[in-house]
């Protein structure tokens, strides 16, 4: 009779212990996270985390940024989602930090998603970047980023028709604090020491915030991350001075 005991007790273990990435329940909605250039799905594994906590489906893609071009690296990208695209009783939402935005944009302009649901963006050079106009030329850049970085520049004509307009519901969060002087030395007004915070902006954003935090760990900031859960949830941030209190509430201070 033991024995039989600790057999189904294992048997129990296996079967309904669940891990954080199998929170999400048949019907939760779907987050496709787009990291930036020159990073890898790691650095939104903190953000996976949480959303899965919250009972989201999260698909965290590792995308060749340095490889190709903006709209190349969407048609990729959509075609590992494509699946999850086309079920309309859940919506798919997206979070892209810097690039990631951009190629976000080439996806919903390519391939919109018959149940696309929001959209937020971290730190993305919707406009641009005078950084990348400064090393544009410089064939270390080139080779460091590759033709995506090239396309960062604050001359968005060769890609406005790739990107489209603004028709979905988009939260913008913009940051100002660097842990890059040479970078923000190029930079006019605030920025995340990549990025101004003016040039994050887009016409046809539901909601933008700016929070101190930096362009290069943004994507790992606690309300960063509360902040966008609440958008994706409500279709708008929380604007408060006491930023601190947001990340509480969400249950994401620790």
């Amino acid at each position: 009779m033991l024995k039989k005991f600790m057999i189904f007790t294992v048997f129990a273990a296996l079967f309904f212990t669940a891990s954080p990435a199998r929170a999400a329940d048949g019907n939760s909605d779907y987050i496709v996270l787009l990291h930036g250039i020159q990073r890898s799905s790691k650095s939104m594994e903190k953000m996976a985390t949480r959303f899965s906590q919250a009972g989201y489906h999260v698909i965290n893609i590792d995308y060749q940024s340095q490889e190709y071009t903006i709209d190349r690296l969407a048609d990729n990208i959509y075609a590992q989602i494509k699946p999850f695209t086309k079920n309309k009783d859940y919506k798919i939402h997206f979070v892209g930090h810097s690039m990631g935005g951009l190629v976000t944009r080439a996806i919903i302009k390519r391939h919109r998603p018959e149940n696309l649901g929001r959209v937020v963006m971290l730190g993305t050079p919707n406009q641009g970047s005078e950084v990348a106009d400064f090393l544009e030329n410089n064939i270390l850049f080139q080779n460091f980023y590759g033709p995506a970085g090239m396309q960062l520049v604050t001359d968005q004509r060769g890609i406005a028709n790739l990107l489209g307009p603004v028709d979905f519901d988009l939260g913008i969060i913009a940051g100002t604090l660097s842990i890059d002087p040479l970078s923000s030395a190029m930079l006019p007004g605030k920025d995340d020491g990549k990025v101004t915070v003016e040039r994050t902006k887009l016409k046809g954003m539901k909601d933008h915030i700016v929070l101190p935090t930096t362009h290069t760990f943004m994507m790992m900031n606690n309300r960063v991350i509360a902040q966008t859960e609440h958008f994706l949830k409500h279709g708008v941030f929380i604007h408060s001075s006491d930023m601190t209190g947001v990340a509480e509430k969400s249950g994401f201070n620790r």
